[in-house]
């Protein structure tokens, strides 16, 4: 049983130290990061002038407010008051607000994808090599370039 475990410990360490997973590790927390960054543009940049000109809406604040238990709506000045309150809201403004950083998340991450392929094309591996291969016209087969006799069907080419 100890040996056992002892082997489990050595293969845990040897996967952890491997540099794929530090590089996991790093890859999270930047990503952790940005996403912080974009939302915060989303909210801080892009919704303010959106919802200017959509007549000055802050999408933030656009909720719903469900009945209580008395089967009444109460009309709240902002999301804040209504929560302070307790009433239970759908807030879709945050939801718009989520939803348009997720694009915004995802376009920026389609173009880190599509620029670390560029970078990783080999120019070598782009370029067409001479072929070193024919097809015999009588039987089909495929045969080296230079050959003058089919192995195959033994006809001259």
């Amino acid at each position: 049983m100890i040996k056992k475990i002892k082997s489990w410990a050595d293969e845990f360490k040897t996967f952890a130290v491997k540099g794929n997973v530090i590089d996991m590790a790093v890859g999270i927390i930047i990503g952790a990061a940005f996403g912080k960054i974009v939302d915060s543009m989303v909210k801080d940049i892009i919704m303010p002038p959106m919802g200017w000109l959509m007549g000055r809406v802050d999408f933030a604040n656009l909720y719903f407010t469900l009945p209580n238990s008395d089967g009444e709506i109460i009309k709240y000045p902002s999301l804040e008051t209504a929560q302070a309150a307790g009433a239970v809201t759908i807030n879709y403004g945050l939801f718009i607000n989520t939803l348009i950083s997720f694009v915004f998340v995802a376009f920026a991450v389609f173009l880190l994808i599509k620029f670390i392929n560029k970078l990783r094309k080999n120019p070598v591996e782009e370029t067409v090599s001479e072929p070193t291969t024919k097809i015999c016209p009588k039987c089909c087969s495929e045969i080296n370039i230079n050959a003058t006799k089919c192995p195959h069907c033994t006809s001259d080419i």
